[in-house]
């Protein structure tokens, strides 16, 4: 992926002001569409080759605020920030920038399984919360995981709100989206991954289950952890080492922690015991 270099100049855009179409709040895009708000979420799709960019609304000070500049041709809509909230959803922070583009192609997991021990896959099971996957995913690339797998169903669509809480993430980590996670997750370990379910119940911990080669790390749903047949399809539990004073940590935390554990591995940094 290309990216701009810091500074640079900003292109004079020329653009129409005027009353923003659909209800305040509604955060609806057209047809096979995704609206994206937020200063991030927004220049990380502008810079992403593999986004077709529909338009942008602005304000001039979030277009000022982007790092880069925008093709001259670029279609942009001048907008106050009152019509902006009308276009997302109801109190976003969208910092002056709407984004509304085509929604991302499609990725098949054979095309992301690159056997790298350094980058490990993270899988969801039932993970509905767009905040949460999308905080996983900030931190799937902030220790740069091959992947997020998770379901086509119960997980939550791509959207404005996951786009903004991923602080563009969206964009560089691979989302790979099946029907069936139990068999996906039999053709993760056909290409040579350790499948550890994270259960607070496990007895081993993590560094201790953790391989030397490609690793696999599956979370389950807020709440409720995996579903036992997930947890069938991994080849180990473990369990963060938490204190007893708490019972457990939010998934996207726990993601946190087993992506820098399985960093730690492979750099030599010392261990999580």
């Amino acid at each position: 992926m290309s990216k701009r270099s810091e500074g640079g100049p900003k292109r004079a855009l020329r653009g129409r002001a005027g009353r923003m179409q659909g209800g305040r709040g509604s955060g609806r895009a057209s047809a096979g569409a995704v609206r994206l708000w937020g200063r991030h979420a927004v220049e990380a799709a502008l810079m992403n080759p593999e986004r077709r960019h529909r338009k942008l609304w602005a304000t001039r000070e979030g277009v000022d605020s982007l790092d880069g500049e925008l093709p001259p041709d670029f279609p942009v809509e001048w907008a106050g920030p009152t019509d902006l909230a009308r276009l997302v959803a109801r109190d976003a922070p969208h910092q002056g920038l709407v984004l509304e583009c085509d929604m991302l192609p499609d990725i098949y997991l054979s095309d992301v399984l690159d056997h790298d021990p350094a980058r490990p896959l993270v899988v969801l099971d039932q993970v509905t919360d767009p905040h949460n996957v999308g905080a996983i995913m900030r931190s799937a690339a902030a220790f740069d995981a091959c992947a997020v797998l998770t379901q086509d169903r119960h997980a939550p669509p791509e959207s404005g709100t996951l786009a903004k809480s991923a602080s563009g993430a969206l964009e560089i980590v691979p989302w790979v989206r099946v029907v069936n996670l139990a068999r996906a997750l039999d053709e993760v370990a056909e290409a040579g991954y350790w499948r550890i379910g994270l259960a607070g119940e496990a007895e081993a911990t993590l560094a201790e289950a953790l391989p030397a080669g490609p690793v696999a790390l599956v979370l389950g749903a807020e709440g409720e952890g995996m579903r036992h047949n997930i947890g069938q399809h991994c080849d180990a539990l473990a369990r963060l080492p938490i204190s007893e004073a708490m019972e457990s940590l939010n998934v996207s935390n726990a993601a946190a922690i087993a992506l820098y554990a399985a960093s730690i591995r492979n750099h030599g940094q010392g261990e999580i015991q």
